[in-house]
This record gives C-alpha cells, structure tokens and sequence, in this order.
C-alpha cells in the first residue's frame, strides 16, 4: 500500500484593514514632524484556523503641516491598499508557500517586508524566536529634561540615539554635553538625517568627545561628502536615507561605520539577509530601525533584528508617542482596525 504525499497546509481566509493612530508627542520624519501613524494590517487564516498577521506601512503621506513626507517610502498608502486588494484574494485556497512568491513579486517595498514576515510566521517558527528586548532611547534638543534623565538611565549598554541638525548647532553642541554629564560612558548614535553642510558638520562634530561617538548618521546634505568629512575628524558616519533609494547597491566608502535599515522602507527578509551578508564582510555592521511602525511591526522587527543582527543593537524606541496599541494579549484590537477587504474559501 502506497502513502500519499501529504498536501501543503492552505490558507482559508484573509483579512485587510487599515489603522489611524494619533501621536503625542508628534514624531521626527527627517525634519518634519508627524501627529497620526496610519497603515494598513494584513490577516491570514489556515486549514487549521490559526490567524497570524503582519503591518504594511510605508512611511508617505503629509506631514503636520500638510506638506508631502519626502526622502522614505516611495509607494503611497493608497498604492499598497489597493495592490493588497486585489493581490490578496488569489490566496485563498493556495498552498502558504504561495505567500513568499507573491512578498518577492510585490513593486512596494513595506509590502515585500510585510509579506515576507507573514511567510515566515507561517512557515517557520518565527514567533517562538527570540526577540530584541534592548534599547536605544530617542532623544532630541528640547526634550523636557526629566524624560532625558529617564531615558539615559534607560540606555542599553549606554547606547543612546540623539536627533541632531535640527535646532542650533550651538543649543545641540550644549545638549549633547549636557547628556555626557547625566552619564559620561554614554555611546552617542547621532542621526543628522541630512542637515549639515560639509564645513557645518565639521564645526559641529570639532565640539564634541570624539571618543563618546559610535557615528553620525546620515550627516551630509550631499551624501558624496561624507567620507570627506570623515577624513577630517575622523568620525565614523552611517547610512539610512540612502538606502531608501531603489537604485542603492552597497560599496564601502572611507569612514563608513553603519547601515541603518528600516525594514518596511528596504523590501524582503532575503534582500535585507543580502545586505547585512554584503556589510558585514566590509566590517560596517547593521542596525535595525524603525519607520514609525505601530507595535506590530516594531515587534517583528525586533525578532528580526535578534535573528539576523544579534551582535548589533537596535534602534526602535518610537512607540511611546503611539497613543493606541493594535495588540493585546497576542491578540488584534479589532476596535483599533477598520476592515476594508476579507474573502475565505467555499472549499468544504
């Protein structure tokens, strides 16, 4: 008597629904700032009725002066809905293998990350990995000084991220040795995002302990003048916008210390498994970021940062500004979500 080939677990339902959550305080998108976190969360049910789902965000929209968020995510939220619309109902009755094809063949990026996290939940043990539990804080000039306190005592290993070009040079320079004197072994991940000119990030950086930078990241208006700044103080520099490109193709470069990825903006868990391979052969280690993503996301994220970059710790302290959580207990707070999309099979 011959066996039958066992069939392929299939998926017997999904569910789309989109997210709005308001920010207090608002959030740092470069140099704008944002009040809401909307997105979009994508549910798959299987033979055996078990439910697992991922977020779909990318970081676009307007910011809170109505003007467009530029520099991130090149698809819309609009774009991705629609796509996931459509796209998701030739799932129902496929095998779950059928989830990494249709993540590699997505044209958005937060669509491949998502999809291809939602591939692994169902095909392999990712949520019994392990997850990231350190922390870098977030801090910035003009933080009110008792949550500064808190959150360099929060510090991970002393790691703390600090938003920079973004008020005076002179109020920044104070500040950051103001945090030095809350505790002096503090390893600073300064993030320009952009907003120094060669010869003002050289004067900015000239007035800080060289010794207490991990790097600076992003600190150039143009890009092609970060080695050169390098050179002269002799300060490592990270990368994170450019990477957004969808043309970047990872080179060393003199002084580069860092790849900053946010997931949700790069694409699939093999290309981000791609660029950290790239990297590291290079000696430039990877970090994980967030993109402003609800506690769904940032969760994942922070398995897939123990995952793939256990040496490296991660940079996701975003949440606090999240007045809502979209999970509780393992479970979707279906309160927070409105269902826009949902099909489950006829097969008996």
């Amino acid at each position: 008597m011959t066996q039958s080939t066992p069939q392929p677990n299939r998926i017997n339902a999904f569910q789309l629904a989109k997210f709005s959550i308001d920010l207090h305080p608002a959030l740092a998108v470069g140099k704008q700032r944002i009040e809401q976190r909307q997105g979009l969360v994508v549910s798959l049910t299987d033979e055996q009725q078990c439910t697992f789902f991922v977020e779909v965000s990318p970081l676009s929209g307007l910011d809170r002066d109505n003007q467009p968020i530029h520099g991130f995510s090149a698809e819309s939220l609009a774009e991705t809905e629609q796509w996931l619309a459509q796209q998701l109902n030739s799932l129902i009755d496929a095998p779950i293998t059928r989830i990494a094809e249709l993540a590699e063949a997505a044209p958005y990026a937060s669509v491949r990350f998502g999809l291809s996290i939602l591939a692994a939940k169902m095909t392999q043990d990712f949520n019994q990995w392990r997850s990231d539990t350190r922390n870098v804080p977030l801090v910035f000039d003009g933080m009110s000084p008792a949550l500064v306190e808190q959150k360099v005592h929060a510090a991970t290993d002393h790691f703390i991220k600090v938003k920079v070009a973004q008020t005076s040079i002179d109020s920044e320079i104070a500040f950051i040795h103001k945090l030095l004197q809350l505790n002096p072994r503090l390893k600073l991940r300064l993030d320009a995002n952009r907003g120094f000119d060669l010869a003002q990030a050289c004067d900015f950086l000239s007035c800080l302990p060289k010794s207490s930078i991990e790097y600076i990241e992003e600190p150039c208006i143009r890009p092609q003048d970060n080695p050169t700044l390098y050179q002269s103080v002799a300060v490592k520099y990270a990368l994170d916008e450019s990477l957004n490109s969808p043309d970047y193709q990872f080179s060393p470069e003199a002084g580069l210390g860092a790849l900053v990825i946010k997931p949700s903006i790069f694409g699939s868990i093999s290309a981000i498994q791609t660029l950290v391979e790239q990297a590291q052969q290079h000696g430039v280690q990877c970090i994980f970021s967030s993109a402003l993503e609800s506690d769904i996301a940032i969760n994942d994220i922070k398995i897939l940062s123990h995952a793939i970059t256990p040496e490296s710790i991660p940079g996701l302290d975003t949440l606090a500004s999240f007045d809502t959580k979209l999970v509780e207990s393992g479970e979707l707070n279906m309160a927070a979500l409105n269902i826009i999309a949902s099909a489950k099979t006829t097969r008996e």
